[in-house]
């Protein structure tokens, strides 16, 4: 018996497609709401949530077609994503004093048009994938790699290290979900893998942030380039 039955569908598309399509467009509406954040504590926020997107997604995932190991994913992209990656990130943010990412590359209207540039561009490139993907998913495929793009602009257009951090893990959120999307997933031994690699870069990254604000009194990278270029 399907636990889904009893909600309504559209025609011609399953009610688990529906969902997921749902939970696809909320992500990317996050990674461009990200995009724009200035306030690092809310763009902390905007990240948990965007992981319990992506914990909802694998979640309907696996409850419609019965794969099993994609339990254990969205358990731990809760645990990981939605609850110890934010906590962590609010402790640095909180220690260190910073609330506010006033430099950009760019202005924010630029960066929102560039980011609706590298969506037209993600749908183009994934749009000959999807007609060979064979999961109910498929059609989340360009979302997913415009979530990456978009995650990807965030850290080049920072100057502050603590957005390009939040940039980083939110573009392993839009590989998470372009796997799922594609094929149901990793093996769960491959998650894991890159769970642990996660968690053990955010730490070193908690140092990075102590020793670059205990060398320049500031996060900003660029003290770290204009140093490198005077040696």
């Amino acid at each position: 018996m399907n636990p889904l039955a009893w909600l309504p569908e559209l025609p011609g598309l399953p009610l688990a497609g529906q969902l997921i399509n749902l939970c696809a467009a909320i992500m990317l509406l996050l990674a461009f709401a990200m995009l724009a954040q200035r306030r690092i504590v809310t763009l902390i926020n905007l990240f948990a949530l965007q992981g319990a997107v992506l914990c909802l997604s694998t979640a309907i995932v696996a409850l419609s077609t019965g794969q099993s190991h994609l339990w254990g994913s969205a358990l731990l992209t809760l645990l990981l994503k939605v609850i110890l990656l934010p906590w962590i990130l609010h402790r640095l943010v909180h220690k260190l004093s910073v609330k506010w990412d006033v430099e950009t590359l760019f202005n924010i209207p630029t960066t929102m048009l560039v980011g609706i540039g590298l969506v037209i561009i993600a749908f183009n490139v994934a749009q000959p994938i999807s007609e060979f993907a064979g999961t109910i998913t498929r059609s989340t495929i360009g979302i997913a790699l415009a979530c990456v793009m978009l995650a990807f602009l965030m850290m080049i257009t920072r100057s502050k290290a603590v957005p390009q951090v939040v940039g980083f893990m939110s573009m392993e959120n839009g590989l998470f979900f372009a796997a799922t999307s594609a094929t149901y997933g990793m093996p769960m031994v491959i998650e894991l893998g890159v769970a642990l690699d996660v968690l053990v870069g955010m730490v070193i990254f908690g140092v990075f942030f102590f020793q670059i604000r205990e060398k320049f009194d500031s996060l900003d990278i660029r003290h770290l380039e204009e140093k490198t270029k005077q040696e």
